[in-house]
């Protein structure tokens, strides 16, 4: 009997020893990190980083309450999450179809489409940096089609297109992401649906409301989460190309707390925005799991 019991523990145990490492890094990088941050959210913890942090309570939060830029960039990252999810649910959906034919060379298509992941976000925001400047090839063009009497368009020193500028890019960059996962979904389905549905009268791009859209929920559901999340914490683009302005119109909170942390040396408070930023992530996820727990591929 003892040695039967010490198989069956050791059986027990066994995942949790193969786990160990990766729990192990993951608690050092991830966890014991963010239970710092939590509590420096309730201290003074900023500029002299050499002093410990100072126990204020809910101060932070109270501040965060009243401070105008952190509701300004929360205003802009919901923009960025409106403007950008909805492309990047539906465009990638509708280039993986197009894709999805047996034609010569399509792989070179589906290779094309996909360039822009495999770019670094450095390369692609010096890049789209210099289309959008006021000599850039975006304002040649535009004067080359409208003539002299053409205005150059301030894409990224104007309050009110630097934010939507900055959007482009994220939507250009994740399209050949979005597409590949819905290319694989597309292959999953049967071709025999499309002949009977051809039978029945749905045929060109109505087959595809009658067939494609119902059978890829759980891809759309998958993308639409993944692309949210992405989009609230989006930096790079920001960081590259505007550094947040003009006038904090491009500024997102992940930013915000990247120039309250290493800017302004606020740890706390960097620390209260991020708390808050978490928040907003987290109802996020609640909300996949609400509406993607019946698709098996989630």
């Amino acid at each position: 009997m003892p040695e039967v019991s010490m198989t069956a523990l050791r059986d027990r145990l066994s995942p949790y020893l193969f786990l160990a490492p990766a729990l192990t890094i993951l608690g050092l990088t991830v966890f014991w990190p963010a239970l710092q941050a939590f509590y420096f959210s309730f201290t003074r913890f900023d500029y002299n980083l050499t002093r410990s942090p100072q126990w204020v309570g809910l101060e932070n939060f109270q501040r965060l309450l009243n401070d105008a830029v952190f509701w300004k960039t929360l205003g802009n990252t919901f923009i960025y999450l409106i403007g950008v999810v909805p492309l990047l649910v539906f465009l990638p959906l509708g280039l993986a179809i197009l894709v999805n034919r047996p034609l010569r060379g399509i792989t070179l298509f589906r290779l094309a489409y996909y360039t822009p992941v495999i770019v670094s976000i450095v390369v692609a925001g010096i890049a789209w940096r210099w289309l959008y400047a006021e000599t850039g090839l975006l304002n040649q063009l535009g004067q080359l089609v409208f003539g002299e009497g053409f205005q150059p368009i301030p894409w990224l020193t104007s309050p009110a297109l630097a934010l939507f500028s900055v959007m482009a890019v994220t939507v250009w960059k994740g399209l050949g992401y979005y597409m590949v996962i819905y290319l694989a979904g597309l292959q999953g389905i049967p071709l025999e649906l499309y002949e009977a549905a051809a039978l029945d009268g749905s045929d060109g791009w109505r087959r595809h409301l009658d067939i494609t859209l119902p059978l890829m929920r759980p891809y759309l559901v998958l993308v639409a989460v993944i692309s949210a999340i992405s989009a609230t914490k989006v930096f790079e683009e920001v960081f590259i190309m505007t550094q947040g302005g003009p006038l904090n119109s491009s500024k997102t909170v992940v930013y915000y707390v990247y120039q309250q942390a290493f800017q302004k040396l606020e740890v706390s408070y960097a620390c209260t925005v991020g708390l808050a930023l978490f928040l907003v992530v987290l109802t996020l996820s609640l909300l996949r799991l609400r509406f993607g727990a019946s698709d098996p591929v989630l």
